[in-house]
């Protein structure tokens, strides 16, 4: 039976290899200094001295040999990196600070990154690996995915790396190839037109108080139709921005001429930012008061003063709904609105679309409303270039 005396200790290669072993165990372990003057503590996993110290002084060799060459000093898998950075993007999560996107990193991660690289070492990816996902998943999806959607790929990719790279797993100088972010160019997002918006807040007037066996169905679709409406009349973002909208993100603004705009503050994708609200969003606030158990009874501008610090969009339990995805599409199945006249899938930033073109058909400067949707110039120029001849035509003829 082993006793708890401390084994002797062995010194190799003039002191830079070490082999002790546990008390209560027979395995031989070994600690060697690295060139940066570190040590690295591994197991043998030998019994016999002899056998250890053989292995030790080829894990040393190992070391310094890929330190040499610009490789972390002890080669890890794939998983090993792919799995600290699922742990990390779903703390961040549970916590509440990460970016709507982190979800889609996680399914990227586990249905394709994982499964095709876990067993392979960082330094043995390749470019000709990389094809060879490329091929493997357009096959496991069925067709070649969009630009947009290999971004996330990419992004999920390169957040991968980095936590290596954090690690020690990886170092700078190791060379692994990035994921190819070429492929079809994603098609605009279909919109609204001015008649199909009121055709839809019409038919959400009736639709949400249609009597529904479950209570929480008709809170469900009693949310729905505000977030809709706060929607078109703001142009924020669905889910990363106005999920996280609080009664205290609202208020009224007085302009250097005395009127007065009702802003709001969100925060998301681009940071936090001020946009104005039509004047239309006013009711839209009073009717949600009007359900809400908390501040029922109560003026917006009673509401607005107070501050307070509670969620927009929630079920009188306090409970937020996650997203408003499945209902917004049966909504739009119900009112026959699901598709444009070309047939493409109509989805909430269907909604944003919507707003950005109304306001460019209404002569919005562009810089203005850059600022109002919280992204570029370039951007808007992008995806609206197909509007400059129309609204250059009010100006010109």
């Amino acid at each position: 039976m082993l006793t708890a005396v401390a084994a002797p200790i062995h010194y190799y290669r003039d002191g830079e290899v070490v082999l002790y072993r546990r008390p209560r165990s027979r395995i031989w372990q070994c600690r060697y200094r690295l060139l940066g003057g570190a040590w690295q503590r591994v197991s043998t996993r030998q019994r016999n001295l002899v056998d250890a110290a053989r292995r030790a002084c080829e894990l040393y060799d190992e070391a310094r040999f890929r330190e040499r060459n610009g490789l972390a000093p002890v080669a890890r898998r794939f998983r090993d990196a792919a799995e600290a950075t699922l742990a990390e993007l779903r703390q961040e999560m549970a916590t509440g600070t990460a970016k709507r996107i982190y979800a889609d990193y996680c399914t990227v991660i586990e249905r394709y990154l994982l499964p095709f690289f876990g067993n392979r070492y960082f330094d043995r990816i390749d470019h000709r690996v990389v094809t060879e996902f490329e091929q493997w998943r357009n096959e496991r999806i069925g067709h070649a995915p969009a630009r947009s959607t290999l971004l996330t790929y990419a992004a999920a990719w390169n957040r991968i790396q980095q936590t290596a790279l954090e690690r020690g797993w990886l170092t700078a100088a190791a060379v692994v190839p990035k994921l190819p972010v070429r492929g079809r160019p994603s098609q605009a997002r279909p919109g609204f037109t001015a008649d199909e918006v009121v055709q839809l807040r019409s038919y959400m007037a009736s639709w949400c108080t249609a009597p529904r066996r479950v209570a929480q169905q008709t809170e469900m679709r009693l949310l729905l139709r505000d977030y809709v409406e706060l929607l078109l009349m703001t142009g924020m973002r669905h889910g990363t921005e106005a999920m996280r909208v609080e009664w205290q993100h609202w208020e009224w603004h007085t302009d250097k001429a005395g009127n007065r705009f009702l802003r709001l503050r969100v925060s998301g994708k681009t940071g936090a930012r001020w946009l104005i609200a039509k004047h239309e969003a006013v009711g839209v606030l009073e009717r949600m008061l009007q359900r809400d158990v908390e501040c029922k009874g109560h003026t917006v501008n009673a509401v607005l003063a107070e501050r307070l610090p509670v969620r927009l969009f929630r079920f009188s339990t306090g409970q937020q709904p996650y997203h408003f995805n499945a209902v917004f599409r049966r909504l739009l199945t119900d009112c026959g609105l699901l598709r444009d006249r070309h047939g493409q899938v109509r989805t909430l930033y269907s909604l944003r679309h919507t707003y950005a073109t109304a306001e460019l058909l209404a002569g919005t400067d562009i810089h203005t409303l850059a600022r109002q949707m919280g992204t570029s110039v370039v951007m808007l120029e992008r995806h609206y270039s197909k509007l400059s001849a129309t609204m250059a035509a009010g100006r010109l003829a």
